[in-house]
């Protein structure tokens, strides 16, 4: 198996989900998965590989994401690592790949896996991941580097860490290898791919999950 072309995207970590807002991330704490990404960064740069810092913008003005307000900021801790080397992207949809050249600029340097950390888990993390399929590119997730919000509408009601369990199982299932940031330095350090599941292997073992649990 040939060694992976890695590259690190910084998905979103800017200061409105840290602020005390609805967007304020719930689960894994905010702190202590903030403290993951650095630890991804500092790998990176040991291991030399491309990063992209991505932020979110809704427009002058918006609630949130207002890239006028302190909130657009990302945070300090990424700031102080940052490269010359480091492209930085704005977008506006979930999908760090829609309407940037993310893509463009992951395949002239040769990228074939991307790996994922920041924020959110149920927003623009899933929505990279997905796209990432199209596009060609293998993806990892960090599931201790990401995070989620409590949820709620006229479909339901999901609090923050069912939103997380549910997402990193179902990233797992087809779209992402998902990892600790731990485990994916190893994985760096050796050259070597992460294991990921399948939907086939995912869809036998929780139909026996479901059987010894009774559901």
């Amino acid at each position: 198996m040939s060694t992976p072309q890695r590259a690190l995207v910084l998905v979103d970590i800017q200061q409105d989900y840290f602020n005390n807002s609805p967007l304020m991330i719930r689960y894994p704490n905010r702190v202590d998965s903030l403290a993951k990404i650095t630890e991804a960064i500092d790998a990176a740069a040991a291991a030399d590989i491309p990063v992209i810092m991505v932020q979110h913008t809704e427009g002058r003005g918006a609630p949130v994401f207002d890239p006028d307000s302190p909130g657009f900021a990302v945070r300090d801790e990424v700031l102080r690592r940052r490269q010359d080397s480091w492209k930085t992207v704005v977008k506006e949809f979930g999908s760090v790949y829609a309407n940037t050249d993310v893509a463009q600029w992951l395949r002239e340097r040769n990228v074939d896996t991307v790996t994922l950390v920041g924020y959110m888990t149920n927003n623009c993390v899933l929505a990279s991941a997905v796209e990432g399929e199209g596009l060609g590119f293998s993806t990892e997730v960090l599931s201790d580097a990401t995070g989620a919000i409590n949820i709620a509408n006229d479909a339901g009601f999901a609090d923050a860490e069912m939103v997380y369990t549910t997402l990193m199982t179902v990233l797992n299932s087809n779209f992402a290898a998902v990892a600790t940031t731990s485990d994916w330095a190893a994985a760096l350090d050796a050259g070597r791919t992460l294991p990921r599941s399948d939907l086939g292997s995912s869809a036998i073992a929780g139909a026996e999950q479901a059987r010894i649990v009774g559901v």
